[in-house]
């Protein structure tokens, strides 16, 4: 019985041993620089080991054990396999167990990865050298033409420096069409695009590439923001054009206005609250999309319609919009609280709407401020409450806003 478990016991060690034998051995082919090489040493060593283990050491022992003198040239054999081993192995474990300490303060002698170097681009643009520094892009862009960094360094030349726009348009279509790059990418690729379409005053190129951004990322939050700069597209055209507007000649004003016995005719005619509710009803039956107009939409409806019923419906529309921030939304439902309080809703109100923020949002930053919002909720009452009378029916006719049964 003691035997057999010798047995299985020495099986076991011997299975261990070449387990981790094996292992070592694929680690050190794998990570070798001269496989060739390391394949001719093991082979010398299996060949030496199978000679010593099956020839040398049996007669060896089968000298001594008749006392013959040929045990003698047995040792030397053992001793010249051993000492070719040790010219043939020592150097390699030594230069293996120095690199791995080696590696510890130098990082390693793995190759550094291949990356493209714009620093010559960079410093032949800022000299003035355009096509110095679209050539050296280019030069880059022919190892690596896959590099986001290159490509809009490339477009970014050709628009602001060269006046290429149709060029710089070309690149970042391309690098759309390479595919494989992530949404925010090609969302800001194409909002660049956007950019020095409308500085070139040309905003339905502009509406396009937004609009592209809305079918290649679809029910996204980059979707949601092209979205809303398509509904802006009309302000930021006008804001663009400023400068080209052509000089106009107005008649004399009236003299010594100070004099005149009813100045206020005179005065500059302002956009009544309705007509400017109508103007950003209109503007977001085209722009539904719109935040930034229905939230003035919004605050206008409680402000001088007095009409927070409306107000809240707004505000409930953006909060529903999917693919929106946590932060957006914070920052609506705070405002949502804030008219509630200003207009007359019940504290109870204005509590609900301040929770939905600690429930729906518990890890933003803006909750523990919320908490301590919802503490002091009373005084913020007190303080902010409406007290004047309010007088309505001068805007009931003209509303047509009110949503419809």
């Amino acid at each position: 019985m003691g035997h057999t478990f010798e047995i299985i016991r020495g099986t076991l060690l011997l299975l261990c041993g070449l387990l981790i034998f094996g292992a070592f051995a694929w680690w050190r082919f794998r990570e070798s620089t001269d496989r060739g090489a390391l394949l001719v040493r093991w082979s010398v060593t299996a060949g030496l080991l199978a000679y010593g283990l099956l020839y040398a050491g049996p007669g060896i022992r089968a000298a001594m054990n008749a006392g013959s003198i040929v045990a003698l040239f047995g040792f030397f054999k053992m001793l010249l396999i051993a000492v070719v081993l040790v010219v043939m192995w020592v150097p390699e474990v030594v230069g293996s167990v120095g690199e791995t300490v080696g590696s510890l303060f130098t990082g390693g002698n793995k190759p550094v990865e291949p990356k493209p170097h714009y620093s010559i681009a960079v410093a032949l643009r800022t000299r003035g050298n355009y096509m110095g520094a679209l050539n050296e892009v280019r030069r880059q862009l022919e190892l690596f033409p896959r590099d986001m960094e290159g490509q809009m360094m490339l477009a970014a030349i050709q628009s602001e420096n060269l006046d290429d726009l149709p060029g710089a348009q070309v690149t970042i279509e391309r690098f759309i069409a390479q595919g494989g790059h992530a949404p925010a990418n090609q969302a800001y690729a194409l909002n660049l695009l956007a950019d020095w379409h409308l500085k070139a005053r040309d905003r339905a190129a502009a509406q396009a590439a937004f609009e592209k951004i809305i079918a290649l990322l679809p029910e996204t939050e980059m979707a949601n923001q092209a979205a809303q700069r398509i509904g802006r597209l009309a302000d930021t055209a006008q804001l663009l054009a400023g400068d080209d507007r052509r000089p106009i000649v107005l008649p004399k004003g009236v003299q010594n206005l100070g004099l005149v016995a009813d100045s206020r005719r005179y005065a500059p005619v302002e956009t009544s609250p309705a007509e400017q509710a109508a103007q950003y009803v209109r503007h977001l039956t085209e722009h539904p999309g719109d935040g930034h107009v229905r939230e003035r939409l919004a605050i206008l409806y409680a402000t001088h319609f007095q009409r927070l019923d409306l107000a809240e419906d707004q505000l409930e529309q953006l909060i529903r919009q999917p693919h929106q921030t946590g932060k957006q939304i914070v920052h609506w439902l705070n405002l949502l609280a804030d008219l509630q309080i200003r207009h007359g809703a019940p504290i109870e109100t204005a509590q609900a709407t301040l929770q939905r923020i600690v429930d729906q949002y518990p890890d933003v930053g803006a909750t523990d401020l919320t908490r301590r919002r919802i503490d002091t909720l009373k005084l913020e009452y007190r303080v902010n409450q409406v007290s004047e009378d309010v007088h309505l029916g001068t805007y009931e006719q003209d509303i047509g806003l009110k949503p419809k049964p």
